[in-house]
């Protein structure tokens, strides 16, 4: 297992693109984004479990029902939802790409993201479209990976190559995703290609089982957004045995999609709005899993904490605060808690009680980039991770006027 270069270009036979079609007000930032398959691939894909839903996942939904697909639509600026054509524009989209492509319009994944509530013009992403197709590359997977941001400050792109059956296997993927971030079984919108060679089932499986640790673990503000999706394509040109059960191919296969997703995760969460620093939350020692994953993604999401941590401030009673309240079944008596980033670790509670540290010594350690919070409950040997990042002033004044 090793990361490349490129992302959804990495595996054979994936081309992307992505251009400026007016869909925003300001002509700087790409707002339409195509990825193409050479030939039909095997899709999944998980949503959000918000009920109110944008349209593109609805279509989409229907599109892959079959598990195939083999190109993904996606513009910015206009989420698509609430719209009482909603459907009709999502299908539009899907028609216009498979027309330009040559290929069906119910093997065309849709998807958008922006404002809600917000009528979706057609009219740009139809004159866009031959210039969208025509511009498709092995080298497009960064302006696809720009014209699916809203608010994101950086691109979120990776790709990793391994091996099965002695065939070398590439998988890779770009994301978007900075505010309305608190999935529950998808993420803000992440598109994930691979040459791998697995049927739709496992690669449904595996996909479903993945984003239980990693997306769902995400959490910038709590808030779980209308078009929350994550959509895999596999199309095989990788030349291995095709995977159509659990085993060692299956493992292999898993560890690669782990590996693109938690990087993705990482991304995301560094770049939350208006944040400053990353942050990850380690619980140990809980006395199964479930309990752990509550546990880190109470902690993750505290605004106490995260506010503390933006002012590099060691108030680790906001950690037991939102361990208390998380739901979990445990003894707060058991309970340790550490600060960690690159200049060390500072032991703050143990037992459930405070013990002295330097407040000095504190800052230091806070001030980096990079927060990780380790919490050990003391009662097992299971263990989860969650990340999220700090909570600052440029957060509430992105979403003050977020439609402008």
């Amino acid at each position: 297992m090793k990361q490349i270069e490129g992302s959804v270009c990495a595996a054979k036979g994936f081309t992307a693109n992505g251009i400026y079609c007016g869909i925003r007000k300001r002509n700087d930032k790409n707002d339409l984004a195509l990825i193409f398959s050479k030939v039909p691939a095997h899709a999944a894909a998980v949503y959000t479990t918000n009920l109110v839903k944008g349209a593109p996942l609805t279509v989409t939904k229907q599109h892959i029902a079959d598990g195939i697909a083999q190109a993904v639509i996606c513009n910015s600026g206009n989420a698509n939802t609430c719209n009482s054509n909603g459907i009709e524009i999502a299908e539009q989209m899907s028609a216009l790409a498979a027309e330009k492509l040559g290929i069906k319009a119910e093997d065309v994944v849709v998807a958008s993201t922006g404002v809600i509530g917000q009528k979706l013009n057609i009219t740009p992403i139809a004159d866009g479209m031959d210039s969208l197709a025509e511009g498709l590359s092995e080298a497009g997977d960064e302006e696809a990976a720009k014209a699916i941001m809203t608010t994101d400050t950086v691109m979120k792109k990776i790709a990793v190559e391994f091996e099965i059956d002695g065939k070398a296997c590439r998988l890779g993927g770009i994301a978007k995703g900075s505010g309305m971030i608190h999935p529950n079984m998808a993420t803000m919108l992440v598109f994930i290609t691979t040459d791998a060679a697995i049927s739709a089932d496992m690669l449904q499986k595996a996909l479903s089982h993945d984003v239980q640790k990693t997306f769902n673990m995400l959490s910038v503000d709590g808030d779980t957004s209308t078009n929350d999706m994550v959509a895999i394509l596999a199309n095989g040109l990788a030349g291995n045995e095709e995977i159509t059960a659990e085993g060692p191919a299956f493992d292999t296969f898993m560890e690669a999609l782990n590996t693109v997703t938690i990087s993705l995760c990482r991304d995301i969460a560094g770049d939350g709005e208006g944040a400053t620093k990353l942050l990850e939350c380690d619980v140990t020692g809980a006395a199964d899993e479930a309990t752990a994953a509550v546990v880190a993604k109470s902690v993750i999401t505290s605004s106490l904490l995260k506010a503390a941590m933006f002012g590099a401030d060691a108030n680790w009673g906001r950690v037991l605060c939102a361990i208390g309240y998380s739901g979990a079944d445990l003894d707060v008596n058991k309970v340790d808690v550490a600060f960690q980033s690159a200049k060390g670790i500072l032991p703050v509670c143990k037992n459930g009680a405070g013990v002295d540290f330097s407040e000095e010594t504190a800052k230091e350690i806070l001030l980096e980039k990079e927060i990780t919070i380790l919490v050990d409950l003391n009662s097992g040997s299971a263990k989860a991770t969650a990340w999220g990042c700090d909570l600052t002033y440029d957060y509430v004044k992105i979403n003050g006027d977020y439609r402008s």
